[in-house]
């Protein structure tokens, strides 16, 4: 099994919590395990030292020193609304993001990530207090007010303590929900967010108490919207067979595992074609579809009008 390799590159400002909340799960992981899972690179901008708001520090290496070969870059920043207008920085990130590394926003990161030019076309969140940001910075955002958004090759979660979510979603991707519920076990974390957390409602909250192996499916589908994952990888990462998750979904919810989950992929697209002006073609792939037509197709058959009429109707014109 590779390791996965995860920097976390420190904007000078960065909160404590957030930055926690993001390493520990990432502690915790390579620690039951029998072999390290995951290999963590401690990164800052501020070319002597990243402080937080309280003036603690971490050990950590300037990013301009360190080639960006890393499967995933996170970066870290508070929640407060200093500017970061690095060029360096930007052409840093730019140059990781074409050679395929993913990328991350944790709290202010996402402003960071979207400066830089590298969420065009992605749905994201930031910490609440950067939304007046992108509503006056030019651009076609696709932010959604969530605690985290998986949205292909970009993470980004609200900071504070969000990033356990995010950080539980990608250990079940990688190794199965039962490891990634056992680190979530280890910190003590329960579901119950404060009201003004920037999330959608539970999965309990939407479709009532369900077994557990299914509530794990609908979360992972998630987070997996524009790339699906198969029944057999759904299956594999809940830790139930093919077989036994079907049925388990029919008797829950009364309809098929994977019907649910193209259900789920066009609820969003929905979303996407009534609230921005992103090609039919460019929402069919930010929604796991090969092509326009298919995606059509799907589209008129659950919601009885194509997405073109559907737009037509809800978003007024330029």
């Amino acid at each position: 099994m590779a390791i996965i390799r995860i920097a976390v590159l420190l904007v000078d400002g960065f909160t404590l919590l957030s930055t926690s909340s993001v390493l520990e799960p990432l502690r915790a992981a390579n620690m039951f395990s029998t072999q390290a899972l995951y290999e963590i690179s401690l990164l800052r901008t501020h070319p002597d030292s990243a402080g937080t708001g309280m003036g603690a520090s971490f050990a950590s290496r300037h990013f301009a020193d360190v080639a960006p070969d890393f499967d995933l870059i996170l970066v870290v920043a508070g929640g407060g609304k200093k500017t970061v207008r690095d060029p360096v920085l930007f052409r840093w990130l730019r140059r990781a993001d074409h050679a395929g590394v993913a990328m991350g926003g944790i709290s202010g990161g996402s402003l960071i990530l979207a400066k830089a030019g590298l969420l065009d076309g992605y749905r994201f969140t930031v910490h609440w207090h950067h939304y007046e940001a992108f509503a006056t910075m030019p651009g076609s955002w696709l932010l959604e007010r969530r605690l985290f958004v998986i949205d292909r090759t970009r993470y980004t979660c609200a900071g504070g303590s969000a990033p356990l979510d995010m950080m539980y979603a990608i250990i079940a991707r990688d190794h199965g929900t039962r490891f990634a519920r056992r680190i979530s076990d280890w910190f003590i974390q329960t579901e119950i967010r404060p009201t003004d957390t920037p999330q959608k409602p539970s999965t309990a909250s939407r479709y009532g108490t369900l077994p557990k192996p299914v509530s794990a499916a609908l979360e992972l589908m998630e987070t997996h919207i524009a790339d699906p994952l198969d029944q057999q990888q759904i299956a594999g990462l809940v830790g139930v067979s093919e077989r036994h998750l079907r049925r388990l979904f029919t008797e829950a919810l009364g309809i098929g595992m994977m019907d649910q989950y193209r259900r789920m992929r066009l609820e969003t697209s929905r979303e996407l074609v009534r609230t921005t002006r992103l090609s039919l073609g460019e929402v069919a792939q930010m929604v796991g579809f090969g092509s326009q037509s298919h995606f059509t197709e799907a589209y008129r058959a659950l919601f009885n009008e194509p997405p073109s009429i559907d737009r037509r109707a809800s978003v007024p014109a330029a």
